[in-house]
């Protein structure tokens, strides 16, 4: 047996290692301290940030920046702990509005590099610089603004200094903090250099809004992310009387990767790294991804300053809202709203001698692939194209008893054994008594079947090729999911309830939430201290496990709003029956039941993807045809 150590004095630490202790939380690479020293920059109101790096920002850290400067008699003062002039008070605190306002940053830096300043403000006839280990302060040379350069990083800490990794690497992760700030700021111009060579420029873009936003986008992430992205808007009129908004960009599903590193949220500016916030994105993108791929976008929520806290964190990298419900409500509409629209439009706006649109002002810089300006279409897409009603695909026989037996659905074909739903009332009247002339379909006119699987239709794009099966499929999902959220959510009690082991936090959720329980169908309540019984489910839920659902809506009733756990476990149960219910491949279809398949995609929410996330229909324009042939060479 060991004996204890011997027992020490308690004490106060040097200045010097309580610093050092700090910057183990503050500075974890040379990526770490470029973040700061942006933020500082950006708080200083920099229209132009410049970084310069050597050994991947090992050997040197320059940021220069044209911001107000900071005068001399304060330089001594940046380099102290909890030194700052961000905030005074308490009340300043809980509502922060910049960048940084811890105030240690600059003191942690210099506890574990040599550190020197160089500032000059508006009335100072000349720039005043300081050595940060010495404490020496001389007469510099510059305009307005502030320079600050961090040399030999981690040189008092060797240990710190082996655990990172070549200079390449490093470098990646210096440019990545910068462009996280570029991508939020597109009125800042950036220029990286590393080892006097330019790495990366982002040029200040004069464009206010998401016009700004989509022209940073396409400079830093590419063309091709704009390209294949959609504008967000929450709420739809950009608005925030809630103290509340949500905007920004989320690329459609076809766009997404088998890795999450195009996925950039910021609340209020701040680039974070938020569960509320990627849930609800996660959630939105739920039915419409294929496989494992992570969604791609660029999310901005703005929210008063009181309603959020960003003082979690010392790297400020994550924060917590007072009402992380309405965040999530308000991301999940945002990015819903945006997905929901068809972009089946777009082949007929893209087509060469489309109608040209009324008059409208442009904005100075349009998205590439795009027309000018951004529009945020209602959720529910107006039937203006409808030409056939799609019950031409079904007999006309007496509708069967059904969970969603009513007078609008209608018996499957003998074919198809499955079943589907009508369109909405006065559809069919609308199709008879308004036919849009030749050009006006996006999707184009049905000319063929190919081996009863694809419809091949001609548009004045060119050529469209539709999965029958995968479309028809998305129809009859939306309607069901339509269906089901126009009636109350109806509840089953069990004829034994199910019992199981409880932690203590599903306990005391189930105890505190049971009204929202109870409103989601379901009846927990505990029936020991460490037991807990399920009593009643969702009448659509009863066929399923009651203790794999009980758990994870009490897990989701812990962090987020437990209704998208119920809310999935239905949508899969509708996405079963609407496969089972739409056309099967190898099923004849005539002309007329072909271009009312088309029509219905051109008016049906997500119709891009089927319920498993594939595509239901690509366009091949007529360049591409020709290239095939080699037509024009």
């Amino acid at each position: 047996m060991t004996s204890p150590p011997p027992r020490r004095p308690i004490r106060e630490l040097p200045d010097e290692l309580i610093s050092q202790i700090a910057a183990g939380e503050v500075v974890e690479r040379p990526a770490s301290v470029v973040r700061e020293l942006v933020d500082n920059a950006l708080d200083a109101g920099a229209t132009q940030i410049t970084v310069r790096l050597l050994g991947g920002g090992v050997r040197l850290i320059a940021v220069e920046d044209d911001g107000i400067g900071i005068p001399r008699a304060e330089l001594p003062q940046a380099l102290k702990r909890h030194a700052t002039s961000k905030i005074a008070s308490l009340a300043e605190l809980e509502s922060v509005g910049t960048m940084g306002f811890r105030g240690e940053a600059l003191a942690a830096i210099a506890s574990v590099a040599e550190m020197g300043l160089l500032s000059r403000t508006e009335g100072e006839g000349h720039a005043w610089q300081l050595e940060a280990r010495s404490g020496e302060l001389a007469p510099g040379a510059r305009s307005r603004g502030t320079s600050i350069e961090v040399r030999e990083l981690f040189y008092a800490t060797p240990a710190r200094r082996k655990f990172l990794k070549s200079d390449n690497t490093e470098l990646a992760h210096c440019i990545e903090a910068v462009r996280r700030h570029a991508l939020a700021r597109p009125d800042v111009g950036f220029a990286i250099w590393h080892e006097g060579r330019l790495a990366a420029q982002w040029r200040a873009v004069p464009l206010p809004g998401l016009d700004g936003i989509a022209r940073r986008l396409a400079d830093v992430l590419g063309d091709d992310f704009i390209e294949r992205a959609v504008p967000l808007m929450w709420p739809a009129d950009g608005s925030d009387a809630r103290g509340l908004r949500v905007s920004g960009f989320a690329g459609i599903p076809d766009a997404a990767r088998a890795r999450a590193d195009q996925q950039f949220a910021y609340v209020n500016g701040r680039f974070v790294r938020d569960k509320v916030i990627a849930h609800a994105v996660r959630a939105a993108f739920d039915d419409v991804l294929h496989g494992q791929r992570q969604p791609v976008y660029a999310l901005f929520v703005e929210i008063a300053p009181e309603r959020v806290d960003v003082n979690v964190h010392p790297t400020k990298i994550e924060v917590r809202f007072r009402d992380s419900r309405e965040v999530h409500h308000a991301v999940q509409q945002a990015v819903e709203s945006a997905l929901a629209v068809p972009r089946a439009g777009q082949a007929l706006e893209s087509a060469p001698g489309a109608a040209a649109a009324p008059a409208a002002p442009a904005p100075a810089w349009t998205p590439p692939g795009r027309q000018a300006g951004f529009s945020f279409p209602p959720r529910e897409p107006e039937p203006g194209h409808r030409v056939s009603d799609v019950s031409a695909l079904w007999g006309a026989a007496a509708a069967p008893a059904g969970p969603f037996s009513s007078a609008t659905t209608r018996p499957p074909h003998p074919a198809d054994g499955g079943w589907a739903p009508a369109t909405r009332p006065g559809a069919a009247e609308a199709a008879t008594h308004t036919p849009l002339p030749d050009g006006d379909w996006p999707l184009g006119r049905a000319i063929a079947q190919l081996q009863g699987i694809y419809i091949l239709a001609e548009n004045a794009q060119g050529l469209v090729i539709v999965d029958m099966h995968a479309a028809h499929e998305r129809i009859v999902y939306e309607r069901l999911k339509r269906q089901l959220a126009e009636r109350a959510l109806a509840s089953q009690p069990l004829l034994i309830p199910a019992t199981f082991a409880a932690t203590p936090e599903e306990t005391a959720t189930a105890e505190s939430r049971a009204e929202a329980l109870a409103a989601l169908g379901l009846d927990v309540a505990p029936l020991s201290a460490r037991t807990l019984a399920v009593r009643a489910v969702p009448t659509t839920l009863a066929q399923g496990d009651p203790v794999e659902l009980a758990r994870s809506v009490l897990a989701e009733l812990a962090q987020h709003e437990a209704s998208h756990v119920l809310q999935r476990a239905e949508h899969e149960l509708l996405a079963t029956m609407a496969c089972h219910g739409a056309v099967r491949a190898n099923r004849r279809l005539t002309l007329d039941e072909m271009n009312a398949l088309l029509r219905q995609m051109e008016v049906t929410e997500r119709s891009d993807q089927c319920n498993h996330g594939r595509p239901t229909w690509r366009q091949l324009g007529l360049r591409e045809l020709d290239a095939l042939f080699l037509r024009g060479r």
